[in-house]
């Protein structure tokens, strides 16, 4: 334990939360996407194939913890780990956020033309998860590097005279 506390530099036990969760994560996402991949079979191949994608699915994530740890200005390395959580979490939710004002507005795939529908679905998820982005950002302790974020891709999106 002395060792992992080290290498994701913790100085706190709560912090050994970030680490955790980000595994339970990863964990979940493998599990979700070998269920995407192999429908209507034994629980066991489900198993052995979530085994093979965490494998897989955290080579990829500790190699974009390498290419990203130089440009993102973080303080700590678990807090790498928390942002990388505040990405899954904000894009899973915009989604789920979406589909319930969809179906408030009446918009359905069957009442307006697909490739409409999906273009106001994007543009309806983006705007919501700008929002998330900045809110489950704070909630990770965060806000800081969100806000900062969140600035410069409205400057690049055109929108720099809204920003301070």
């Amino acid at each position: 334990m002395k060792v992992f506390k080290e290498r994701w530099e913790i100085s706190n036990n709560w912090q050994l939360i970030i680490p955790f969760l980000g595994i339970a994560v990863l964990l979940y996402s493998s599990f979700k996407l070998s269920k995407v991949l192999l429908k209507n079979v034994h629980i066991s191949f489900h198993l052995i194939l979530s085994v093979v994608f965490y494998f897989l699915l955290l080579k990829f994530v500790l190699f974009l913890f390498k290419k990203l740890e130089n440009r993102w200005k973080v303080n700590f390395k678990w807090e790498m780990i928390s942002i990388f959580l505040v990405f899954a979490i904000t894009g899973t939710s915009s989604i789920y956020i979406s589909k319930p004002i969809f179906t408030l507005l009446g918009i359905t795939k069957e009442n307006l033309n697909p490739f409409v529908y999906w273009i106001i679905y994007s543009i309806i998820g983006f705007i919501f998860y700008q929002i998330l982005l900045v809110l489950i950002g704070w909630l990770f302790g965060q806000f800081k590097f969100f806000w900062n974020f969140e600035k410069k891709m409205l400057v690049k999106l055109g929108f720099k005279r809204f920003i301070n």
